[in-house]
């Protein structure tokens, strides 16, 4: 296992950030957050291998090829965070601390965002922190690996 290394999924219409909805998920675009995340985790030591997929099997399909050279999952899976039980199954599987991530405060949303079936298999759930979400998922899991 290369232990020096995140895995950072990023689920459907993420790939739109900066432009969709801003009042709600900001105008940081997802190369912005990629970028910014890349370089707080080299700060720690790791690489960061990035993906952003609107489609539930290429996500499982990295979560699973994560289990042979990642050391921590970054995952903010979206609307998949309330549909998934594939990707909670995955991420159970391969055994990798996981921190989930929601830019909005799901909690202060529509009644459907409350549940996430991710959030019962991760280590911890950041949410309504915006792209600092993504510095302070790094930051947890930097400390839980290294320690």
């Amino acid at each position: 296992m290369t232990e020096r290394r995140l895995l950072l999924l990023n689920g459907p219409n993420l790939n739109l950030l900066g432009t969709r909805e801003p009042e709600i998920y900001g105008s940081t675009t997802l190369a912005q957050v990629e970028e910014s995340t890349r370089e707080l985790a080299a700060e720690f030591g790791f690489d960061l291998r990035a993906l952003q997929s609107n489609a539930e099997g290429a996500l499982i399909d990295a979560i699973h090829a994560a289990r042979v050279d990642c050391a921590g999952i970054i995952i903010n899976p979206a609307a998949y965070s309330h549909t998934s039980v594939a990707i909670a199954d995955a991420l159970s599987a391969v055994a990798l601390p996981v921190a989930e991530v929601h830019l909005s405060n799901v909690a202060r949303r529509e009644a459907f965002r409350h549940h996430s079936y991710v959030s019962a298999v991760a280590d911890v759930v950041i949410a309504g922190a915006g792209p600092l979400g993504y510095a302070f998922a790094v930051r947890y899991l930097a400390d839980r690996i290294v320690s």
